[in-house]
Order: C-alpha cells, then structure tokens, then sequence
C-alpha cells in the first residue's frame, strides 16, 4: 500500500514543547550556530532521538499572505558601484534578496536579474521598480514576475 503524506497547519500553542524545539534545532543547524545536532539538542534542552524523530517531519510554515516573491530584470551602466547601489536600494526598500545574477557587461552595460522577498509592510513592486530606476547608473528596471 502506497503511503502519502498528509500536511496540515496547526498553531504552534497547541503543540508540544518538542516540536518548537525540533524547529529551534534546525534553525540552528541551518545558520551554523551549532556544529552537530548533538550540541543543538543540549542547548535547546531536548534529546537527539527526539530531534531524529520529527526533524525529517517538522518544518516551519511562511505565511504567503504576507510575504510575496518578484523577479526584476535591470540594466545597469558599467561603471564601479552601480550594482552596489542597487543593492543598497533593495535594502532600504526593505526586500530580502534571494537571488542576483549578473551577465558580463557588453556594450558598457550589464544585464541583472534579481529575485526578492517583500513582506507585508513594504510597498509594492511598483514603488520598488520607481526606487531602483532613480540609482545612479541604472538605466532599465522591468518587472519581470510577482505581484
């Protein structure tokens, strides 16, 4: 008989103090604050055979209401500090940068693709398409996916 696996959202009030921890765990180990899983466990409080139990099943939920993924593509001049600039701006607009790639600059220009998180209280990828067309040395920006 094949098995499929069932996932359902829950509030994490209502679930044991174990599987916070089993998410404390992972976080850790994910961002290298901890060393092994050994470590992790002791410093959360927990076994490790109860973080071996849940951590393949246990994982932590982003709310997409709230947070929404845009792909831009920008043509920047080739000159020192333009993509830095951009940056920045992405930054004090307040995204999350998930992914920038850069062409070889030909023609004096570069083609730029990036893709970025915006949370629920930053402006909309309009307000961040205007932000990034008035840095210095961009020459293009086009929404390519999102909202």
């Amino acid at each position: 008989m094949e098995q499929h696996s069932q996932l359902i959202v829950v509030d994490a009030s209502v679930l044991p103090e174990v599987i916070g921890k089993v998410l404390e765990v992972k976080k850790m180990l994910a961002g290298r604050q901890e060393k092994s899983s050994a470590a992790a466990c002791k410093r959360v409080g927990i076994s490790r055979s109860a973080y071996y139990k849940y951590k393949d099943c246990v994982f932590s939920y982003e709310d997409k209401l709230t947070q929404r993924i845009i792909n831009l593509h920008a043509v920047l001049r080739d000159e020192a500090g333009v993509l830095s600039s951009v940056l920045s701006a992405l930054y004090d607009f307040g995204a999350n940068i998930l992914t920038v790639n850069q062409n070889i600059p030909i023609d004096g220009v570069a083609e730029v693709t990036f893709s970025v998180r915006l949370g629920g209280s930053v402006g909309t990828p309009d307000a961040l398409r205007e932000k990034l067309m008035q840095v210095g040395g961009v020459v293009h920006v086009k929404l390519i996916s999102g909202e």
